[in-house]
């Protein structure tokens, strides 16, 4: 089966060299975590799946559940999640107080996530999942309206936090003979953005997004008021994939 991503360099890799485009080379220790985060990534990439037609004709599928069958591989990805935090939002009093997680996906590995930068888990979720007082957001879908739903009490105001979930494009296919790519710039990224309006509501400070993988043709991250960050990147080309 063909390798989902390999002829496509990932977005975000760490710079072996440079911290910010200039000549300024990194420390000793620094290049070492660049080239752990180049060799997990190549390693994860390796891992998924593709499934053409799946769930319908004209999509080609990601599938991610390989990393979270095999225990080296699950390591692997919280690894390489734990050096893209520490890279992009820093350590110590810099580093994320809370890690969102979206429904469903956004719970394998976020609060795996969490333990390992020390900061807390919050789940977003459809409504009616979550007990006591909740805050609403709502996001568009290929077929309608949808809405997410976040704890009142999960975030302090001013906490820093970033929110995770698996594929920026997560959820947007070709249903009952609708032309995804007609709509797919109104859809894209309408979940996680919904999800970012709920971490403002309740006055934590949005720090970012992190994906496990990016398609990049639909420009998802264009739709997102924060900056985004992926370990992953595939399926550069305008065709209707998810």
């Amino acid at each position: 089966m063909q390798d989902s991503t390999s002829s496509h360099p990932p977005r975000n890799r760490l710079d072996a060299t440079t911290t910010d485009g200039s000549q300024k080379r990194l420390s000793p220790s620094a290049t070492t975590r660049a080239t752990e985060q180049s060799d997990l990534e190549m390693r994860l990439r390796r891992s998924l799946r593709q499934y053409p037609d799946f769930p319908s004709p004209g999509i080609l599928f990601e599938d991610i559940l390989p990393i979270f069958a095999d225990a080296f591989l699950h390591e692997s990805l919280i690894r390489a999640l734990e050096l893209r935090v520490d890279h992009e939002f820093g350590t110590g009093e810099q580093k994320p107080d809370v890690v969102v997680g979206l429904e469903a996906r956004g719970f394998l590995f976020g609060p795996s996530l969490a333990l390992r930068l020390g900061a807390g888990f919050v789940p977003v979720r459809k409504p009616g999942k979550l007990p006591g007082g909740v805050e609403k957001a709502a996001f568009q879908k290929e077929y309608g309206e949808d809405f997410f739903e976040i704890q009142k009490d999960g975030i302090n105001p001013g906490q820093r936090v970033i929110i995770v979930d698996d594929i920026i494009a997560t959820g947007l296919f070709l249903v009952s003979g609708v032309d995804f790519r007609a709509n797919a710039n109104a859809l894209i990224g309408g979940s996680a953005a919904a999800a970012g309006s709920l971490v403002k509501k309740l006055g934590g400070q949005l720090l970012g997004y992190i994906f496990i993988l990016e398609l990049n043709f639909l420009k998802g991250r264009d739709k997102l008021d924060a900056p985004v960050h992926t370990l992953l990147s595939s399926q550069e080309e305008a065709s209707t994939k998810t």
